[in-house]
């Protein structure tokens, strides 16, 4: 017989009351057993007159009567206590049955949940017990799961269209170029140069999709840098921009992956630069506030609809339409920054600013404090 929840609790109820009435049936008997019984009577002296002469006791057969009793007593209590341990394990079989119902309910939705069907909660009702938390928990853990498979899917489908358009572009284009038999060397260099630049393109996505990848499973290691240090590293390597950089670095200290935190930055500025306005203007600014390192990164640029914000966030997705990248941008950048933050235990604030531009704040934990589970 499988010993399932049900029966242990049967078992462990039975076995408590079987050792309570055990004990029970114990003491009364020591009770009895040792309690005095009154003696004999005397007899009565009435007034005036001679004293009545005592009853005689016969001892022997009291003592008997005495064990008989004993024996009788302890006789009826095993009776009773064996009738009431079937009785106890009865009823802690229907109890513990009932306990476990919401249990049973949870297991049946828990088996018909796959991969694919996702959507299916357990939506328990009831008291707010033990119970109905394990099952608000599972609930949000299944929210979680849905969110993130179908991210998943999103990106390796977004992802294999980024990759199978410059193929089939190089392929298209070598074909062409070898099925004309006229093609001098200036057409056949010009066909050559834009395989080149198609193969560029191939190569910053196929990093981007590795770095994004690399944040999305975490930190193998940390150790102490300086967000302004990071910073200002990027802002050195970045070639005369014809747009106005205002510089703010303050130390603010943290704890990190240094290559991951630099491609943070890194695209923070280029996406500030690329989706700017002529004559504009890039603010990086460090700090830390509240105990924590802050990064912030704002521009100038054209007016963004605060509700398509969130959009920005999702990997191959711009600001047209909502549309997959195309040109030069990856559309990973802010996709990318968003998954070294939550790598970091970090937190990301993304708002566009009502005169056009966005505002990126970046706060992670210093490096005196500890990264939160």
């Amino acid at each position: 017989m499988r010993r399932t929840v049900r029966l242990r609790l049967t078992l462990l109820y039975s076995g408590l009351f079987l050792a309570a009435g055990m004990l029970l049936v114990a003491l009364i008997y020591l009770l009895v057993a040792h309690s005095p019984f009154p003696g004999a009577p005397t007899a009565p002296v009435l007034p005036g007159g001679p004293a009545v002469p005592e009853p005689r006791v016969d001892l022997a057969y009291l003592a008997e009567q005495q064990a008989a009793g004993l024996r009788r007593l302890l006789v009826n209590s095993v009776i009773a206590l064996v009738v009431m341990a079937f009785a106890s394990m009865l009823l802690g079989w229907l109890t513990a049955g009932r306990v476990l119902r919401p249990l049973h309910d949870m297991t049946a939705t828990v088996r018909r949940i796959t991969a694919d069907r996702l959507d299916r909660r357990l939506a328990a009702s009831g008291p707010d017990d033990e119970l109905k938390k394990l099952a608000d928990t599972f609930d949000d853990l299944l929210d979680r799961l849905e969110a993130a498979f179908t991210a998943q899917r999103r990106f390796v489908a977004n992802a294999s269209h980024e990759l199978r358009t410059p193929l089939t572009l190089q392929r298209a284009m070598a074909e062409v170029a070898l099925a004309d038999p006229d093609a001098d060397a200036a057409a056949l260099r010009h066909v050559l140069d834009r395989l080149l630049a198609a193969g560029r393109h191939q190569e910053r996505l196929i990093e981007a999709l590795l770095v994004l990848a690399r944040s999305e499973q975490g930190l193998d290691h940390r150790e102490p840098l300086d967000l302004a240090a990071v910073a200002g590293q990027v802002l050195d390597r970045r070639p005369g921009p014809s747009l106005r950089v205002e510089a703010a670095l303050r130390p603010a200290p943290a704890s990190g992956d240094p290559a991951l935190l630099e491609r943070l930055v890194a695209n923070l500025l280029d996406n500030a630069a690329r989706h700017n306005i002529p004559d504009g203007w890039i603010s990086v600014a460090t700090d830390v506030r509240a105990g924590l390192a802050t990064l912030t990164v704002a521009n100038s640029g054209p007016v963004i609809p605060p509700d398509r914000v969130a959009t920005l966030l999702q990997p191959f997705q711009r600001l047209e339409s909502g549309r997959r990248a195309v040109g030069d941008g990856l559309g990973l950048g802010l996709s990318i920054v968003a998954a070294v933050v939550r790598a970091h235990h970090g937190t990301l604030e993304v708002v566009a600013r009502p005169e056009g531009g966005l505002e990126v704040t970046v706060r992670c934990p210093s490096a005196a404090g500890t990264p939160p589970d």
